[in-house]
């Protein structure tokens, strides 16, 4: 992921400033990754959204929020095969903002990859809870929902 973080990041960067979604993220203020969980940060070495995050701040002109800006309070298991219900429950409160750093303002928050939308809409609800305005997410890739990849598979 580390030498795809630049091409990645200058691609999500382009598709924000498209005419198709130049409105929709001009109003970003700042941007902010998903945070990884800190045993899978230690293992991995790096969090791919900041990777991303980092490149797409520095392309936009945007500030990247401190960690501390959004930061995971409890450790959640791996969300690969899980249902979508079970996604939800999974992050349910895994989440806090500090509202120092995002009340008021319009926030750009980036993933890698978004399968249900669980992990996103949970980080989106933590942030406008601590006073964010308004919350668009950019991801790298969207894939199948699980049940759907089984029935596409078995198709």
């Amino acid at each position: 992921m580390i030498p795809l973080a630049t091409p990645l990041g200058e691609r999500l960067a382009s598709v924000a400033e498209t005419a198709l979604w130049r409105e929709e993220f001009a109003s970003c203020q700042a941007v902010v990754p998903v945070p990884l969980d800190p045993a899978r940060l230690r293992g991995r070495g790096y969090n791919q959204a900041e990777l991303l995050a980092r490149v797409v701040a520095r392309r936009l002109g945007m500030p990247l929020l401190p960690a501390r800006a959004l930061r995971r309070v409890r450790a959640t298991s791996t969300q690969a095969g899980l249902t979508r219900p079970q996604r939800r429950e999974n992050v349910r409160g895994a989440f806090a903002a500090e509202a120092a750093l995002v009340k008021d303002r319009q926030i750009l928050l980036i993933d890698d990859v978004m399968t249900t939308g669980a992990t996103l809409d949970s980080c989106a609800a933590a942030l406008r809870s601590a006073g964010a305005r308004r919350v668009v997410a950019l991801c790298v890739a969207r894939t199948p929902e699980p049940a759907r990849a089984e029935a596409l598979d078995a198709g």
